[in-house]
């Protein structure tokens, strides 16, 4: 799974692009400011870095600066201006591509697969739980025994890969609607409770390869036992 880090001192851009990536099967480390970001680029692997230029510490020009003499990581930058100085300036220092704000959050999605597929990173386009194995591409379950695929109802599908990406993770009620149903989703939060009751009974027969845990008041998390 490749590993982008966006970086921008706004949280709720962090959110948003991490909520749209993660949708895509794609692991993303959020950071504030340029300094945090360059720290956690030298400690940890990072495959792509998604940052804004105006941000407090290190802007985003020096970040890159540093990021391009570090490696040649595929490097998309966010910024308010749109002026073609600044362009100029970001691909002078190294960037691979830019996007002004306001975004479409799938403009994001697509040039940053596009990066990824320049630099031949992999994204992976399926999750294996034991016997099954979620076919990301096709939106279908493949089961190891039979050989046979069947669809799913799409909902159920989504909320079974966004616990499978994350196994061991504890996904509240509010993050699944969120990436499974939207911000715009007005109904009733309880959805989850019934999507993850079907799941269950779908797939009672994997239990001993993985299985969907409640945690009370909290949210779900989905336990691998063997892959």
């Amino acid at each position: 799974m490749a590993t982008v880090m966006v970086v921008d001192d706004e949280r709720h851009i962090r959110e948003l692009v991490r909520l749209y990536l993660e949708d895509e099967g794609l692991e993303v480390v959020e950071q504030s400011d340029g300094i945090s970001a360059w720290e956690y680029y030298n400690s940890q692997p990072v495959d792509l870095i998604v940052l804004d230029v105006m941000m407090p510490r290190m802007d985003g020009w020096e970040l890159c600066r540093r990021l391009r003499a570090a490696g040649d990581k595929p490097v998309l930058m966010i910024t308010a201006k749109g002026e073609s100085l600044d362009r100029i300036r970001g691909f002078q220092l190294g960037t691979d591509d830019y996007l002004v704000k306001p975004f479409e959050p799938m403009e994001l999605v697509l040039r940053v697969k596009a990066l990824l597929k320049r630099y031949r990173i992999s994204i992976s386009e399926t999750i294996r739980l034991g016997g099954i194995t979620l076919d990301m591409t096709s939106y279908q379950i493949r089961y190891r025994d039979t050989g046979r695929s069947e669809s799913i109802p799409l909902k159920e599908f989504e909320l079974l890969a966004a616990l499978a990406g994350y196994p061991g993770k504890l996904q509240t009620r509010d993050e699944l609607i969120q990436k499974i149903w939207g911000y715009e989703y007005e109904g009733d939060e309880r959805t989850v409770d019934t999507h993850i009751k079907r799941l269950r009974e779908r797939f009672g027969a994997y239990e001993r390869d993985f299985k969907i845990v409640t945690l009370r008041g909290l949210g779900y998390r989905l336990e691998v036992y063997r892959d």
